[in-house]
């Protein structure tokens, strides 16, 4: 009887760490469903901005720290449980706010939300993709951990890559969390100053009449730029492996 209590722990501590492990995934479905089921995301969009434009500027007349405290909740709850809506969030960030305070707001809350997703995403199924991996995807790992922030910076710079994706790969091929951070931080700066820089002047197209729309942001010339920073961030990666490559002294 011994021997069976003892052998059956394993078991039960196994199972007692999944459910710990499962849990956070569980809340984030439970709360993403709510999310949906409420129609939130309805309330992310432009024309939801400029139906309650006077609402809106009234209350960060009035309430600039309260203000700004909701705006950094509300974004990073939709970017944690990756809710359509986010360059949206991002130019109202800058109608609300102006550029200087709109771009910090919008990047500490969207690093929170996607570091909030990343350890979710890390720490239920992180461990168990990695030990299922086959050779190549391991091959990769070690690729992406070497110079993991260039590659984030890289994820993060071009406008081609949706940002939840971007959020669990790196969970995924055990970047450290540090790095992860500094990445996405960093990372995301260009792309939002570009939309607050639009949201800044969103109230000069509503008082036209005028309608707006993401392809009047990401013009040719800006997604070019941005990709131009992100072959930049991979020169440290193409010096590294040149200089791997010489023969030795």
């Amino acid at each position: 009887m011994t021997d069976q209590l003892r052998s059956a722990a394993p078991a039960r501590a196994g199972r007692a760490s999944w459910i710990r492990r499962l849990l956070p995934v569980a809340l984030l479905l439970a709360a993403l469903a709510a999310a949906f089921g409420l129609g939130l995301q309805d309330y992310l969009s432009i024309e939801a901005l400029h139906r309650h434009r006077s609402l809106l500027n009234s209350f960060v007349a009035g309430h600039a720290v309260a203000a700004a405290l909701v705006f950094m909740a509300v974004y990073t709850l939709s970017t944690a449980l990756s809710l359509p809506g986010g360059l949206v969030l991002t130019v109202a960030g800058g109608f609300l706010f102006g550029v200087v305070l709109g771009t910090l707001y919008v990047v500490v809350a969207a690093t929170l939300g996607a570091t909030a997703i990343f350890l979710i995403a890390r720490g239920a199924l992180g461990d168990l993709f990695r030990a299922k991996a086959g050779p190549f995807v391991q091959h990769m790992e070690a690729g992406f951990r070497e110079n993991a922030f260039s590659y984030m910076l890289v994820l993060r710079l071009i406008p081609l890559f949706p940002f939840f994706v971007v959020n669990l790969v790196p969970a995924f091929l055990g970047v450290p969390l540090r790095t992860y951070v500094a990445g996405t931080f960093i990372g995301i700066i260009p792309g939002t100053v570009v939309f607050i820089l639009a949201g800044a002047g969103l109230g000069s197209v509503f008082d036209r009449g005028g309608v707006f729309t993401v392809d009047s942001v990401l013009t040719p010339e800006i997604v070019a730029g941005l990709i131009g920073l992100s072959v930049l961030s991979l020169l440290p990666v193409v010096y590294k492996r040149m200089k791997a490559r010489k023969p030795a002294a």
